[in-house]
């Protein structure tokens, strides 16, 4: 059994009822024992775990998540459900799991799996061998317009900055602001900021002022260094206006470009305590991607 395998079967054993972790050991075994490729019992007991193991928060401690990480770089369970945990175990029971089939069988799951079932799926996939051979399937996910569904895939994971090219990483880099995901959440975003997509945000800052409408704050964690001077005078902009959290945004948005000295004067005005915290902390050399995490108390 592969080392995410133990670690969610350790998780669940003190988690699940011992009805539920007797389901899933014979679930499991049952799985073990099928032929390499599209099984209608898979798919089956994929969906009826559902009705064997409940759906409440899986819940690692701080402890566990640092084990996941140990485990695989950018691995990030906190926020799965139990019902997450045991299809994941379900997926690594399979036997063909390092082999071309699995991707068949798995497609073929993917296929007719209602939201729930999405959800795990694409959480499972980067523990898998080679997660590259899925990275068609993470980047169906990261397109879709099912909030619930391009965080499965796009969040909480290393597959996307391990296996996207420079296009698929773009594309949904983009898409969360449209779906209204937590981009910092991304893993390794700011390990693949560049040029194009800086300019991809910018457009879209653009656009969104002509229609009188907000800039979501996440949109400036894509601009990065690479915004040059049009970057510059768009978060002048944004740190000038009435936008509490597109302040703290641009705060963080010029500290990482290395423009402190408008945050330094914003600074001194600034009325609303987590904006000024965010400045604080921009100003303090804290403004990686998971500092924009503190902006969803000003939404």
């Amino acid at each position: 059994m592969s080392g995410s395998s133990e670690f969610l079967k350790g998780l669940l054993a003190a988690r699940l009822s011992p009805a539920s972790l007797a389901w899933l050991d014979g679930a499991t075994r049952d799985i073990a024992k099928l032929s390499p490729g599209p099984s209608v019992r898979f798919a089956t007991l994929v969906s009826e775990a559902s009705r064997a193991v409940p759906k409440g928060p899986l819940a690692p401690k701080a402890d566990d998540l640092s084990h996941a990480h140990e485990i695989l770089p950018g691995w990030n369970p906190e926020r799965w459900s139990l019902l997450d945990a045991a299809r994941a175990m379900l997926v690594l029971s399979r036997c063909d799991l390092a082999q071309d089939s699995c991707v068949i069988g798995l497609e073929d799951c993917f296929r007719y799996a209602d939201m729930g079932e999405l959800v795990s799926l694409h959480r499972t996939l980067c523990l898998a061998p080679n997660p590259r051979r899925f990275a068609w399937r993470a980047g169906e996910g990261c397109r879709s317009s099912m909030r619930v569904v391009y965080e499965a895939a796009a969040c909480d994971t290393p597959l996307p900055f391990t296996c996207f090219d420079d296009l698929a990483w773009r594309q949904l880099a983009i898409k969360a602001v449209f779906v209204g995901a937590p981009l910092w959440r991304v893993y390794g975003l700011d390990e693949r900021l560049d040029e194009e997509l800086a300019r991809m945000a910018l457009d879209l800052v653009e656009e969104r002022r002509a229609a009188g409408r907000r800039v979501q704050p996440e949109l400036w964690l894509c601009v990065g260094p690479h915004g040059g001077a049009r970057a510059a005078a768009s978060l002048a902009r944004e740190l000038a206006g009435d936008f509490a959290a597109g302040r703290g945004a641009a705060a963080l948005a010029m500290s990482r470009a290395g423009n402190v000295t408008p945050v330094r004067a914003a600074l001194v005005n600034e009325r609303d305590a987590i904006a000024r915290s965010v400045m604080e902390s921009a100003l303090a050399g804290r403004h990686d991607q998971r500092a924009f995490a503190a902006l969803h108390g000003l939404e």
